[in-house]
């Protein structure tokens, strides 16, 4: 199997969501899977049974409600959106591993950078000194994949402030320019396309070394 990449550069969040959607209901089972890499301009987007509790302040910013899992998150210039369009009926992985792998591929494009990560239990995404670097929020409609995965490499935080990330009270944020002074973006899209590749395109032997 195969993973086309689709850099669209900085696009509307709603616009990228109706293609996902679009795409995601057209395909078949010799459709390739694709992962489209994005910038958003800032929004807010609560995740479908999300509580609008968790929005304290959104200012001026929009709010979008979606169809993927998770609460309410942030995505602005500076963010890595990445959109991973996967038939998982091709694949031998079942939901919970597959947010596993996409987290191991997370971590392992951190490492690059010598930021050391890490997972948390019951709460998706990855962490670094306990504030979160990276968030997953995905769907799945007739056996495949949409929406997927958002890193902070070098963006405005502050937006943050004016929601609980995730349903999480009191809970940070961080990016990797915190962390790697001379971090850039396009550096690391070729990271995570790699490691995004090397752990969800593998056998199932390889996969079960992943926890």
């Amino acid at each position: 199997m195969t993973i086309e990449l689709k850099d669209m550069g900085v696009v509307d969040y709603e616009s990228v969501y109706r293609n996902m959607v679009e795409f995601t209901l057209s395909r078949n089972h010799l459709t390739t899977d694709e992962i489209w890499f994005v910038e958003h301009p800032p929004v807010y987007t609560l995740g479908l049974g999300g509580d609008v509790k968790h929005i304290l302040n959104a200012d001026d910013i929009p709010v979008v409600k979606t169809d993927r899992g998770g609460q309410v998150t942030y995505h602005g210039p500076g963010q890595l959106v990445a959109y991973l369009m996967l038939d998982l009926s091709q694949r031998p992985y079942a939901a919970k591993k597959f947010v596993n792998l996409i987290e191991e591929a997370i971590i392992q494009t951190l490492a690059k950078y010598k930021i050391s990560s890490s997972r948390r239990d019951k709460a998706p995404g990855v962490y670094v000194d306990d504030k979160k670097i990276a968030a997953l929020g995905i769907r799945l409609k007739k056996g495949c994949s949409y929406h997927g995965l958002s890193i902070n490499v070098d963006m405005n935080l502050t937006p943050f402030r004016g929601i609980n990330p995730c349903g999480y009270t009191n809970l940070e944020c961080t990016q990797m320019i915190d962390y790697k002074t001379d971090v850039n973006i396009q550096h690391v899209k070729k990271y995570v396309y790699a490691n995004l590749v090397k752990y969800l395109d593998v056998y199932s032997d390889r996969i079960n070394n992943v926890a």
